[in-house]
């Protein structure tokens, strides 16, 4: 009997003594289980090279837990029939993904949750698409990237599983050290790719981020075939379900590949086909996954999740693409956000690829600062931050070159784009949401007098949990307001509020006591001590942070 602690990952090791021509698809192996409270589970195996399967298997329930292995081919004794136990006991160290679980939707809310313990989880991702590549090396670079993200706050990772986007498929840089994920024909998978993907997975759990793992780029649906793609999620499902993770069915799932004339010339066609194959890989996904992971999908430039398959209910979390260049998508953001914040049924919501940092040599931080709260004081359930260079992981030795398009979106190396401050900023106004009830925040443009503010969407944004906290952002763009003072209108006469300005740049408090508003309900702020954005803050005096 194995031991094993709450959430942690065992692995169970399975040496066939028959040989198959092709073994990633003439065989099978799964785990059923035996819960201590009875019910039962059907766990995917995985053809691990050679002659080896394994299964991984986590469990959020202590106590003794049994198994019994089947095999498609059943006369196969050495994978089919075989029985075991596995005693799951506290989990003791610090974790959170081992001490709670990964994360998922909350009940009837607007927000994610934490699997076993459902307290709110703040999604605050970066996007390292094609970090499985050999232009990310493990370990020493690999780590130190996930150091410098653990200690800005960031909790999630988005990862594509070696289809990806933007090249060629069998383009040397979507290699790894063992090559690619496929042959070329999708004949079999190459299980070196993916053990050397292991160790990444296993790492960022190991230090509390979470990988959202994409199963392949949209256009993979025509190019694989849809059988294909299913046995392309099976393999990730059998290879990663088992450890705290999120999964996302397709990146821009709707899109054609970039060159291809005949898609793009009956686009709406294409679409129509995607949409209906996305919707039955997605289901699937659902169906196959026994560990039940948060699912979601990844859409197109200025696109919903919602409107990449036919059936919402399918997904847990959902994902927009807001554009990428800066000052132009500004209000096209706050639409989509707002928009899909208000949509039915309410799913929580994040913005999972805005303006990257740097891309096209512009989008830095003000950019970055912007987006983020334009989108957490609307009503998103987390964020994803991005920046040119790490998504598709551009390095000093290897930069990533032109897209099939023939341009290059930059070639800032990862080396330096992991040090643009726009990633620390963020960071800084994660913590700040964490002292509060963030999750429970609403939307109060009224709380803000507009007069004289012009554009109110570009102004400013409001919300916060009333009677208890306030938040407003106030844009740069607003010059005048930094001249006149901020007032906030509304106030509540039994409350006794307490203020101060944060600075989002360095995460710099300077407390103005305690809010003293007029006969009307409104108070003057005055102003902050530098021309830049910045937040102000009331909260209730006694507010248990």
């Amino acid at each position: 009997m194995k031991n094993i602690m709450r959430n942690c990952v065992c692995e169970l090791t399975f040496h066939s003594k028959k040989e198959y021509l092709n073994p990633f698809y003439e065989v099978s192996q799964k785990l059923i289980v035996k819960y201590p409270d009875g019910n039962t589970k059907e766990l995917m195996g995985f053809w691990d090279g050679s002659n080896v399967w394994k299964v991984r298997f986590s469990s959020s329930k202590k106590g003794l837990h049994k198994y019994i292995s089947v095999c498609s081919d059943v006369e196969n004794d050495a994978l089919h029939g075989i029985n075991g136990e596995l005693e799951v006991t506290d989990y003791d160290g610090t974790n959170s993904l081992y001490l709670y679980g990964a994360a998922k939707p909350s009940q009837g809310g607007k927000h994610l949750v934490r699997n076993d313990d459902g307290m709110p989880f703040f999604w605050f991702a970066d996007t390292w698409w094609m970090c499985f590549t050999s232009r990310l090396k493990w370990p020493d670079d690999f780590k130190m990237l996930a150091e410098d993200r653990v200690n800005k706050g960031f909790n999630v990772i988005q990862i594509v599983a070696g289809l990806y986007p933007d090249m060629e498929w069998f383009d040397e840089r979507g290699a790894n050290e063992a090559g690619f994920p496929w042959d070329k024909d999708f004949n079999s998978v190459n299980p070196e790719y993916f053990k050397l993907a292991d160790e990444k997975i296993k790492w960022l759990c190991d230090v509390g981020l979470m990988p959202c793992i994409v199963g392949c780029w949209g256009f993979f649906i025509k190019r694989a075939g849809k059988e294909v793609i299913k046995k392309h999620w099976e393999y990730i499902i059998a290879r990663w379900g088992a450890y705290p993770v999120a999964w996302c069915a397709a990146g821009e799932a709707l899109m054609p590949f970039y060159n291809d004339t005949d898609s793009h010339n009956d686009l709406e066609a294409y679409r129509k086909e995607a949409k209906r194959d996305w919707t039955e890989i997605t289901r699937y996904i659902k169906m196959t996954d026994s560990y039940n992971r948060l699912l979601t999908i990844h859409p197109g430039g200025c696109e919903s999740g919602r409107d990449m398959i036919d059936d919402i209910s399918l997904i847990d979390l959902v994902m927009l693409q807001t554009n990428h260049i800066a000052y132009a998508c500004y209000l096209s953001t706050i639409k989509m956000v707002k928009d899909g914040v208000a949509a039915k049924p309410e799913i929580p919501l994040i913005n999972s690829e805005v303006c990257y940092e740097g891309i096209c040599g512009t989008c830095y931080a003000d950019t970055q600062r912007f987006i983020f709260w334009a989108c957490i004081l609307n009503g998103a359930c987390g964020h994803t931050y991005g920046a040119n260079g790490i998504w598709q992981m551009n390095s000093l030795k290897k930069p990533y070159g032109p897209s099939p398009h023939g341009l290059s979106w930059g070639d800032t190396p990862w080396e330096e784009a992991y040090k643009l401050p726009g990633s620390k900023q963020l960071g800084l106004g994660k913590k700040l949401l964490m002292k509060y009830r963030w999750w429970k925040f609403e939307n109060h443009p009224e709380w803000i007098l507009n007069e004289g503010l012009g554009d109110n969407e570009l102004s400013y944004f409001a919300a916060g949990v009333p009677g208890e906290v306030r938040f407003v952002f106030i844009h740069i763009s607003q010059f005048a307001t930094f001249w006149r003072g901020i007032v906030l209108t509304s106030l509540e006469k039994n409350i006794k509020y307490k203020a101060y300005w944060f600075d989002p740049v360095t995460g710099g408090e300077t407390h103005l006591g305690y809010v003293s508003p007029d006969e009307n309900g409104s108070w003057n702020a005055g102003r902050p001590n530098k021309l830049q954005d910045f937040l102000l803050i009331i909260e209730k005096e006694g507010i248990e942070l």
